[in-house]
């Protein structure tokens, strides 16, 4: 393999189909898509946008499920396989450790979780709901069965907070989109840094909506995967047809040190809705990248996104073939 991995683990058990004979795309749909349907757990109207991570030999996930009065939490799950999924039935409730975040961070409404390994636990930021308004939570995790909270990152409105996998010097990385109240019809990639999880600042432009595909806004997907020609982060991307919005995703290349100058961005989206599952649902014509697994040894890569608002699916891709795609549909930034 060209390009190598870098931070990353051997993961030889990654939930994998090889590419379909004859098909010439960069990134391929798993053949039994979606994997996790929306009524997999009693009550459940959806479980989309959803977080993987390998744990103890197989996987661990924190997924968006709404509920058939439409609440918005956030439950735990496991998987042998990272194909075939048990999710809890209750939500889960986060223990706050200090008593003025406990009464800050009364539980509003929680969705597109994320979650990444950094040094000793999994980290997990999400759309947070604060007094009725979007933010973005922070928490943590060491067992997937007990969650602590702490305060949230930023005021509202902010979405799609999405962490890299290690520090930065020595500041914790996290890109975000900063929005409105609404369902956000602008949208920029920012990144800010902390010490500490909880003071954010020193905030940075990393990217704005360029081509058609993502004219209208675009935000973090899954978390920053780090190669030796800087860091690989999928992203979704947004247009506004006369049917409504399109949420597509591709890729773009940030500077491994200084991860807000981007190197190479896609021209082209990589995956778009086209299939029944991503077009046909409670919000019609999205694939939503929330999550993506990655063996060092191989360079595969599985996507988790959400499609249509409504259920999830799984796509592949290998990571020296993304890079050179994007590099080679993309103006070199710097």
């Amino acid at each position: 393999m060209g390009i190598e991995i870098l931070n990353g683990i051997s993961l030889p058990n990654i939930p994998w189909q090889d590419r379909p004979e004859g098909c010439i795309d960069t990134i391929w749909r798993c053949g039994i898509n979606p994997i996790i349907p929306r009524g997999l757990i009693s009550g459940s109207n959806s479980i989309f946008n959803s977080a993987v991570v390998p744990f103890n030999g197989a996987f661990a996930g924190v997924f968006r499920v709404d509920d058939k009065a439409r609440r918005m939490a956030i439950h735990a799950g496991f998987s042998e396989d990272g194909l075939n999924w048990t999710i809890n039935e209750r939500k889960i409730e986060w223990i706050n450790d200090d008593p003025e975040t406990a009464k800050a961070n009364v539980w509003d409404y929680g969705y597109d979780p994320r979650c990444v390994w950094i040094e000793d636990r999994y980290w997990i930021t999400w759309c947070n709901g604060y007094h009725g308004f979007p933010t973005i939570g922070v928490g943590w995790t060491k067992d997937f069965r007990e969650f602590h909270q702490l305060e949230n990152a930023f005021l509202p409105f902010n979405r799609n907070g999405v962490l890299f996998p290690r520090k930065i010097g020595d500041e914790y990385v996290l890109l975000s989109r900063p929005s409105d109240n609404g369902h956000t019809p602008f949208g920029d990639m920012y990144l800010s840094r902390s010490k500490d999880m909880t003071y954010w600042g020193r905030h940075r432009l990393v990217m704005q909506p360029e081509m058609p595909w993502e004219s209208l806004k675009l935000g973090a997907g899954p978390i920053p995967i780090e190669t030796s020609e800087g860091w690989l982060v999928f992203y979704h991307g947004v247009l506004q047809s006369c049917n409504g919005y399109v949420y597509s995703f591709g890729a773009c290349i940030l500077d491994s040190e200084e991860p807000w100058r981007v190197k190479y961005r896609c021209e082209e989206y990589l995956l778009s809705p086209q299939e029944p599952y991503e077009c046909v649902g409670d919000v019609p014509n999205v694939a939503f990248p929330c999550a993506a697994l990655c063996d060092k040894d191989t360079g595969r890569i599985a996507i988790y996104y959400g499609c249509a608002d409504t259920c999830t699916s799984l796509a592949f891709c290998y990571a020296e073939e993304v890079v050179e795609y994007v590099k080679s549909h993309s103006k070199k930034y710097f």
